[in-house]
């Protein structure tokens, strides 16, 4: 059974920095994409960042320049790393995965429907 278990989330000050991890078992899609995605009180969730097998990424534009996100295929591990945080940067923030077709060109993160497996979040608090 496929399952993505986040950690790292913290509290920290505006300007600071924080790297969420997010492990995963039990994939099985052949060719994949993973993402960070995450929800703040009261909104949608939105997609943060993506990488597809290549390595090839993708952002959002509140975070491009500040977030970079990596894997490191041997530990099975999804990584977020985060710079010069501000308080609207305050969310759960959520690890997905799913499949894509051969040959699959990632060009955007995706909505939350375009992902199937999912972790259960870990929480960050930036204050002012």
């Amino acid at each position: 059974q496929a399952q993505l278990v986040e950690s790292g989330g913290a509290s920290v000050q505006t300007g600071g920095s924080l790297r969420l991890s997010c492990a995963a078992s039990g994939l099985t899609y052949r060719y994949y994409q993973m993402a960070w995605f995450r929800q703040a009180p009261g909104q949608e969730r939105e997609g943060v960042a993506a990488i597809d097998m290549e390595g090839n990424t993708a952002y959002a534009d509140s975070v491009k320049g500040r977030f970079t996100i990596s894997k490191d295929n041997a530990k099975k591990a999804l990584y977020l790393q985060m710079k010069n945080l501000r308080p609207e940067d305050t969310a759960i923030y959520y690890c997905a995965a799913d499949s894509r077709p051969e040959g699959w060109v990632l060009w955007r993160v995706g909505t939350e429907n375009e992902y199937r497996t999912w972790g259960q979040g870990t929480q960050v608090t930036v204050s002012s």
